[in-house]
């Protein structure tokens, strides 16, 4: 199947999304902070800069997209029929990248919380992850 846009067309679409402020990124982060909670972001020092540090905590949490990151049994998560041959390797690239990332992490001491954004899509779901990350960073969880 071809692609129904323009080449000039999907390179413009391609380059409005976002990789930074994304709405599950932030909804993490507001959670965070109106709890007390103080962070920095994408600390450059870090392997793989993660999306939120928590160093008081000793911990770093990973706000992955389904799609870019292949979350394993999600429906968001899928490779497009077109153009295999570009995405395959892509995502392979990112979910290699992002193994090594965590184990570099984990290496220097940091604890890797990792957030998928479908547990995060609903109310119902938010909530409950929202409450098990707190109990995650008390140490409870």
């Amino acid at each position: 199947m071809a692609d129904v846009h323009k080449p000039v067309i999907r390179s413009y679409n391609m380059s409005r999304i976002r990789n930074v402020d994304t709405k599950p990124e932030m909804t993490i982060r507001r959670f965070l902070h109106a709890n007390g909670f103080r962070y920095r972001l994408h600390d450059k020092k870090l392997p793989g800069k993660p999306d939120i540090v928590l160093k008081n905590y000793n911990t770093v949490i990973q706000v992955y997209g389904c799609f870019w990151h292949a979350h394993n049994g999600c429906k968001e998560s899928h490779i497009p029929k077109s153009r295999k041959e570009y995405w395959e390797p892509k995502i392979k690239r990112t979910i290699e990248r992002d193994k090594q990332n965590e184990a570099a992490l984990k290496s220097l001491g940091w604890r890797v919380i990792t957030i998928w954004e479908c547990e995060i899509e609903r109310e119902k779901g938010r909530k409950l992850k929202l409450e098990q990350l707190i109990d995650m960073l008390k140490g409870e969880g």
